[in-house]
């Protein structure tokens, strides 16, 4: 059975071109041997778990809802503000939440150090994870990204 050290884990740095979402990330699955956004239906593992790091007044991502995906947070350090359907929530060190698919969410550090959480997520087959701010999809395990436009259902096919 494979083991592993988060204190071994290199941080993963993902930051938006002007920095308002800004997180470090360790991959604790992937580095036991996970596959990025595939479950045990495709060799992976059935839930994905990481050490996320939130510098202070960053967010983890967009406002977004999963559409199959639960998360599960529990916060290490730090303090926080955990937006759900557009109602803020404080969080501290010690809180543990779940977000269910269909809730639009977000993480925001409101303290002037790091905001540490564990957060482990299942890996159904697919998940559209819907951007409501600007209508954006995003989808996986494909990890595309698009918006829609409306169309009749036989357009195109034939």
């Amino acid at each position: 059975m494979p083991t592993i050290n988060h204190h071994d884990l290199p941080w993963r740095e993902t930051r938006s071109p002007k920095g308002r979402y800004h997180l470090y990330q360790k991959d604790l699955s992937l580095a036991l041997g996970g596959v990025k956004d595939v479950g045990a239906w495709g060799g992976g593992h059935p839930f994905d778990v990481a050490l996320v790091r939130v510098p202070p007044a960053a967010s983890n991502w967009p406002p977004h809802m999963h559409t199959t995906q639960w998360e599960f947070f529990l916060v290490q350090a730090g303090v926080g503000t955990l937006t759900i359907d557009g109602v803020s929530h404080p969080v501290a060190e010690g809180d543990c939440y779940v977000v269910p698919p269909g809730r639009a969410h977000q993480l925001t550090n409101s303290g002037d150090n790091d905001l540490l959480v564990l957060v482990v997520a299942n890996q159904p087959e697919s998940d559209a994870i819907h951007y409501p701010n600007t209508g954006k999809w995003f989808l996986k395990p494909q990890r595309q990204i698009f918006t829609m436009q409306p169309a009749a259902y036989y357009d195109g096919e034939e």
